[in-house]
């Protein structure tokens, strides 16, 4: 009964200088709700950038030639990847759902007074499905067209759109580098990814490419997905281990290929992002502790001003440690309520900054509840010295203040 006489109270002496009270928590609710804006802007990055890096395929290695050079210094990429790599790998490596070889190469494309330059990939059915590439109108091209190396396209919706424009893109005929080719499929759009832009793109068999379009013998990569939930840097040492053996290296000898991992990249991306949220909150939490110096300075200026009522509140039978919890509630009162509105002065600011911007939004209820523990801490701890100061005070001294 005491503590809710206590916070009964507090609550007066707060509603008795509504403005000073309100000021007094000014800083704790800008505090509050930079912080939590803040957090969200950072989980929302790192889900954009984990949503890109998982939109190109899961449980997924990349292998790729090695370098070559003299004294250190690179003068290309080794021609060393086969197709019977490719084989080999889905022969004898445990865990591998599918392989795709690929070729790559820029190419200019052709449809009647209307040209484009874009990225042309040579490679197997398998690639679709393992780089989460859907087809949006028409088909994927077959095994049989692979086999036979028909002359066969499946375009991005960019290259659509600069070639063909409101024309129909299936079924039409277009010439790459020159070479008359059937479009079968167009590509479900995933958005433009700064260094590369999957929607730009056109995707033939390999055979098609290795042979008709850019005279190559061997691969640029070779794409390998892992059963789902695999480990990947194990199916990573396993396809190593086998590319040794075909390329015939002896013990000692570096590898003439070298592998991706996409655990690594998803790793590297986590911890980017995590530092760039811990910054922006660590940043924001810092208008948390001007709050909270706000709060003590105020809580100071109470002190002083009611120190007569102390002195009476002593004189009746008040402890010390009764009048400390009278200002510690009052001082944990105001940062909480101020906490409260901080809360939904964040989260609105969130969902501002997302409406009002392209920047990806996640607010998360964890970063709620560490801002409100956050100003809980700081109303506690600063409101404790204020506290102590008046459960210190002489009664007789109080009662003769002025």
């Amino acid at each position: 009964m005491l503590f809710w006489t206590t916070i009964k109270v507090a609550l007066k002496s707060l509603m008795a200088s509504k403005l000073r009270s309100f000021l007094a928590m000014l800083g704790i609710i800008i505090g509050v709700g930079a912080v939590i804006a803040m957090l969200a802007m950072g989980a929302g990055a790192k889900k954009q950038v984990l949503s890109r890096i998982y939109a190109m395929g899961t449980d997924l290695l990349t292998v790729r030639p090695g370098q070559h050079g003299f004294h250190g210094v690179v003068t290309g990429s080794q021609q060393n990847l086969t197709l019977e790599d490719a084989e080999e790998i889905l022969k004898k490596v445990p865990n591998v759902e599918a392989v795709a070889p690929a070729v790559q190469g820029s190419a200019q494309l052709k449809y009647f007074n209307k040209n484009t330059r874009c990225n042309v990939i040579g490679t197997g059915v398998t690639y679709f499905s393992m780089r989460n590439f859907e087809i949006e109108k028409g088909r994927a091209f077959t095994e049989g067209e692979v086999d036979r190396m028909a002359r066969v396209c499946v375009l991005g919706p960019v290259t659509v759109s600069n070639l063909f424009g409101n024309d129909e893109p299936v079924g039409a005929q277009l010439k790459i580098k020159g070479i008359n080719f059937q479009v079968v499929g167009v590509l479900k759009a995933k958005g433009d990814m700064g260094f590369y832009n999957p929607d730009d793109t056109a995707i033939v068999p390999y055979t098609t490419a290795m042979k008709q379009l850019f005279g190559l013998e061997y691969l640029n990569e070779i794409h390998i997905q892992g059963t789902r939930g695999c480990d990947l840097n194990t199916l990573q040492e396993a396809t190593s281990s086998v590319l040794r053996l075909q390329h015939r290296l002896q013990f000692g000898q570096p590898d003439d290929f070298y592998i991706r991992n996409q655990a690594q990249y998803v790793e590297m991306a986590s911890d980017m992002t995590r530092t760039f949220t811990i910054l922006l909150g660590s940043i924001a939490s810092i208008s948390l502790l001007v709050g909270g110096i706000g709060i003590m300075n105020i809580m100071l200026v109470t002190v002083t001003e009611r120190t007569r009522e102390i002195g009476v509140r002593k004189a009746i039978g008040a402890r010390d440690r009764d009048i400390l919890r009278q200002f510690l509630i009052e001082a944990m009162l105001m940062s909480g309520l101020g906490g409260l509105i901080g809360v939904g002065v964040g989260v609105g600011a969130a969902r501002m900054i997302g409406k009002m911007t392209s920047f990806a939004i996640s607010v998360e209820l964890p970063s709620i509840i560490m801002a409100l523990s956050f100003a809980a801490a700081v109303g506690i701890f600063f409101g404790y010295y204020p506290a102590r100061r008046a459960a210190k005070l002489d009664p007789i001294e109080s009662l003769r203040y002025e």
